[in-house]
């Protein structure tokens, strides 16, 4: 991994506190469409911003929730990569690792990680749109057609309001305590991975800058160039399911 990595390495293995902060990129490697190339289909004719938001669901709940559960079925249908392995194997091996990240498939948990710290909410957490009781899916799993279909969301079984997907939609704020707690975790590890991630979401792009702050060495691994290559300590240009492996290897020889 070049010279820059020997200094990586011993960075990484006298840290006692370390934060991965994942983006759209680590999924995309799984063969999960990214938020906007998902709108194909019956979709295809409106903007992501259109279908995202309350005042969408009020409109077309069937539609909304359609397009959720032909996500919701493209994530089940994929595996993680090796980043995501390499993610869990990480955790294995340094005193605290806390996962943030943008993503709201399971693949991170699907591959060992655990108490993943989820900011944009989950596909698999729906919940009830009125009194926002937790909600539960249908056992069997959804097979969707490939262009999509308009689904009835299921009713609460509390209030017999429609129930919403789990993600934060347009319009709507991050879950607050998840969103401290990343904050925390950032201002107080020693080293932070930004992996697969545009940096230009915010406030989410907020937490690497508060971590180099805080005084961490800010790890970037993606394939392009971000806003956050100025901040960054050591830039890792490559996808995640390539860098991150090699990088765990290296560190940790023998495991």
């Amino acid at each position: 991994m070049g010279e820059e990595s020997v200094d990586l390495r011993e960075v990484l293995r006298d840290a006692r506190r370390v934060v991965v902060f994942t983006g759209a990129g680590v999924s995309a490697e799984s063969g999960i469409p990214t938020f906007r190339d998902a709108l194909t289909g019956l979709w295809h004719r409106f903007d992501a911003a259109e279908l995202a938001t309350a005042d969408a669901f009020r409109r077309d709940p069937a539609l909304v929730w359609g397009w959720y559960e032909w996500r919701r079925m493209k994530v089940l249908a994929a595996s993680p990569n090796d980043g995501h392995e390499a993610i869990a194997a990480m955790e294995r091996r340094v005193s605290k690792l806390t996962l943030i990240t943008q993503n709201v498939d399971d693949l991170h948990e699907r591959a060992g990680s655990a108490a993943v710290i989820h900011l944009h909410g989950s596909l698999f957490a729906p919940r009830c749109f009125a009194c926002a009781r937790p909600a539960a899916f249908p056992e069997e799993r959804p097979e969707e057609p490939e262009g999509g279909r308009r689904i009835e969301p299921p009713e609460c079984a509390h209030c017999g309001s429609p129930v919403r997907p789990g993600v934060v939609w347009f319009g709507e704020s991050l879950p607050e305590g998840a969103l401290e707690q990343a904050f925390e975790a950032a201002r107080a590890c020693d080293v932070l991975f930004s992996v697969g991630t545009s940096s230009l979401v915010h406030p989410a792009a907020e937490i690497p800058f508060a971590a180099a702050q805080a005084g961490a060495a800010v790890v970037q691994v993606n394939p392009n160039a971000t806003p956050l290559d100025r901040l960054a300590r050591f830039n890792l240009r490559g996808a995640s399911a390539q860098v991150m492996p090699r990088l765990v290897r290296e560190t940790w020889p023998g495991h």
